[in-house]
């Protein structure tokens, strides 16, 4: 098995399997480059930076925004794709082509993959069958990386840092990659907390909270939303995900258990937070919000493009 290879200030080469690979200073580095691509990005110039390089977009799972911003990312760039969307539909996989095979014929092709999967470690097995470059672009409920980065740079973005930051991060906590990775990300700066609100239900996992905990960031679990605190500088909201349950009848106890209304902001908001949604919304959040200027939901996921073609750069290229 592969080593997941720490980041060390150098990109290059390096897969993208967790936040575990980074420093504060790989991340800080990371959101320094961020700008020139978000001025490519925001002024519709077509970048050669990556001409010449093919990217494979590997997607087990239904996406549309990690999916998009990522084809979006390398195209921008200059990059050609090869996207495959549900694989055991369209490709060898219906006849029975293992992953790591699968992995291998995409390599032959390509100079990165960019991986997404219901099932946790798919990502580490895709980056040990090849040498090409891997991306984790979600694998099951354990880790999403490139969202955490653009999470944190949403939050870099509005309060111009990321340590002694109190962060409520809602809904299923349990099954969330995008909280799993938030927390890690938050983890790597100094004096953070993060309260997590959920049914008792789908709190983390023990395992989870312990290997959480000990990485230095405060975890504080609720249950109410009458324990939020008004202090917070960002609301993190995420809907149930009905996908990670046995049945959608157990997965419908939880829906619309912690709905975000102007009447909860009014209640416990203050001025300065931030709304955030990795998306999709399903419900988590009243459409009525997204005219609040606290709203951050769709600013996140432009800023996902920005960062994804950061990403691509510093890996495929030396700049």
């Amino acid at each position: 098995m592969k080593e997941i290879t720490q980041i060390k200030g150098d990109f290059f080469g390096k897969d993208i399997i967790t936040l575990d690979q980074f420093s504060s200073s790989d991340i800080q580095f990371l959101f320094h480059h961020v700008g020139q691509y978000q001025e490519i990005a925001d002024t519709n110039t077509l970048s050669k930076t990556l001409a010449g390089y093919i990217i494979t977009l590997l997607f087990y799972e239904p996406s549309s925004r990690t999916f998009g911003s990522f084809c979006s990312a390398a195209q921008r760039l200059g990059a050609g794709i090869i996207p495959v969307q549900n694989p055991q539909a369209v490709s060898s996989v219906s006849k029975g082509e293992s992953l790591e095979d699968t992995i291998r014929t995409f390599a032959s092709y390509s100079d990165a993959i960019v991986i997404r999967s219901k099932e946790a470690g798919t990502a580490q097995k895709a980056a040990d069958a090849t040498y090409i470059p891997v991306l984790n672009a979600g694998d099951g409920g354990a880790s999403h990386p490139t969202q955490g980065l653009l999470d944190l740079y949403t939050i870099y973005q509005s309060v111009k840092r990321l340590d002694n930051l109190t962060v409520v991060a809602t809904g299923d906590i349990l099954h969330s990659r995008t909280i799993h990775s938030l927390i890690q990300g938050l983890s790597l700066f100094a004096k953070n907390t993060i309260y997590l609100l959920s049914p008792k239900e789908l709190r983390l996992s023990k395992e989870d909270y312990k290997k959480f905990s000990g990485n230095g960031i405060v975890i504080k679990e609720i249950f109410d939303a009458d324990q939020i605190p008004t202090h917070a500088h960002v609301w993190y909201w995420n809907r149930i995900q009905k996908e990670r349950f046995a049945t959608q009848k157990e997965a419908e106890k939880y829906t619309n258990r912690f709905v975000l209304t102007k009447e909860l902001l009014h209640k416990y908001g203050n001025k300065n937070l931030m709304i955030m949604d990795p998306l999709p919304r399903v419900g988590e959040i009243d459409e009525a919000v997204d005219q609040d200027p606290r709203a951050y939901y769709f600013k996140q996921m432009r800023n996902g493009l920005y960062v994804r073609m950061t990403l691509f750069s510093l890996i495929l290229k030396r700049l």
